[in-house]
């Protein structure tokens, strides 16, 4: 007895020691390919090469929505819309250069800008803390676009942005879709409730439970009925409702990617020209070397992830048409490199915003500096997904094989 228990001891930690083995490695993935990609970015691509500069119309967008964030998202309407999480207004600028439904198919009802395009429209968005569910309701308006006939009556207003759509991040519990991101404001939901994929039609109920990033968090009922229960319709089910679900997530995380570096770039911004002005024995404190080189490492760390997300937006855009359980193909890499984007822009957001939080001393947490919005988002944001060392391992099982299996190496 005693050796057999001693026996399942040795096995369990050599799984958890492959375990911690199979994550460091995929941290290290992460970390990598972003300087990767910043280091193609730095010379001429061969020929052949994916070129991952910006074409005149997306260079275009990215502009664009800069503009508009700059005139309709102050700081002082992202502090005037923590209570909910939403902007109303913002919402119907955004509608009327068609961003609800620029990444959709120009033949399913959508202005077809494309996937790349979208990121772009999120990274600037995300830099301006804009109190918009874009991320949630791309995914999930893109997930409804596949699912429904083209043409489909209920697309049009989602497309038009008349209404919202968000995506449960969670499978339901219980017929609950629990801290649904852009819940307290969707009308559309989609969910995964066991082995179904299900479109939920019903009133958002315009209120957001309490949390760090000022979101428009919200549990769900999944139930049908009358009233503000509304009407539930089963997309899918079994194996081809989780592969269209998982897709979806994949999507949300490479759009959350560029919203998260966006708002990495926002706080970099701010910490950049407070240590030009903060003077400390006479100087700015911004010609001390020792903050120098950490804007410095913050700045090219910040064009790594910039280039990941953009890369796995591109990825994600090269898929569009092809089977979602296509094995081994396009979306499989497309949502590894999503899941990568994800994890090493939520990791740059929150360590950009603390150094920059830090450069402004005491004033750094006191409500009346912008510099706090971007630190409680950048944390509040990359927890919505969950736990990030779940999301860590889960790249880990992908690129190595869960522990103990064939796969693992």
């Amino acid at each position: 007895m005693a050796a057999s228990g001693s026996a399942r001891r040795l096995r369990a930690s050599s799984v958890s020691e492959e375990n911690s083995v199979a994550v460091a490695a995929a941290a290290a993935a992460v970390a990598l390919a972003a300087v990767a990609v910043a280091a193609a970015a730095a010379r001429p691509p061969p020929e052949g090469a994916i070129d991952l500069a910006l074409s005149q119309d997306q260079a275009d967008i990215l502009e664009l929505v800069g503009a508009l964030c700059a005139r309709e998202c102050p700081s002082s309407l992202v502090r005037a819309s923590e209570a909910l999480g939403f902007a109303p207004a913002l919402w119907r600028s955004c509608a009327a250069i068609g961003l609800p439904g620029m990444a959709v198919a120009a033949e399913r009802g959508g202005g077809g800008a494309g996937f790349l395009a979208a990121a772009l429209a999120a990274e600037a968005l995300g830099r301006a803390l804009a109190p918009l569910p874009f991320a949630e309701h791309l995914a999930a308006l893109r997930l409804l676009a596949r699912e429904l006939p083209p043409g489909a009556p209920e697309l049009a207003p989602l497309l038009s942005g008349d209404a919202i759509a968000a995506l449960a991040l969670r499978p339901a519990e219980a017929g609950i879709a629990k801290l649904v991101p852009g819940g307290a404001v969707a009308r559309a939901l989609v969910a995964l409730d066991g082995e179904e994929l299900v479109w939920l039609d019903a009133e958002p109920p315009g209120r957001a439970l309490p949390n760090l990033a000022a979101g428009p968090l919200a549990d769900r009922s999944l139930a049908a009925g009358g009233g503000a229960a509304g009407r539930r319709v089963v997309l899918a089910r079994g194996r081809e409702a989780g592969l269209a679900y998982e897709r979806a997530r994949a999507e949300w995380r490479a759009l959350a990617a560029s919203a998260l570096v966006g708002l990495a770039q926002g706080a970099f911004d701010l910490g950049l020209a407070y240590v030009a002005q903060r003077e400390q024995f006479g100087v700015a404190i911004g010609s001390f070397q020792a903050i120098q080189h950490a804007l410095a490492d913050l700045a090219v760390a910040l064009e790594g992830a910039r280039l990941l997300a953009r890369k796995a937006a591109w990825a994600t855009e090269a898929c569009d048409g092809e089977r979602a359980d296509a094995e081994p193909g396009a979306p499989r890499e497309a949502a590894r490199l999503a899941s990568m984007a994800f994890l090493f822009a939520s990791e740059l957001a929150a360590k950009c915003a603390y150094q920059c939080l830090h450069y402004h001393g005491g004033y750094g947490v006191s409500q009346e500096y912008d510099i706090q919005l971007y630190y409680r988002r950048a944390l509040g944001w990359a927890l919505v997904l969950g736990e990030p060392g779940r999301e860590l391992q889960a790249l880990a099982d992908t690129l190595y094989g869960e522990p103990g299996s064939a796969g693992a190496r």
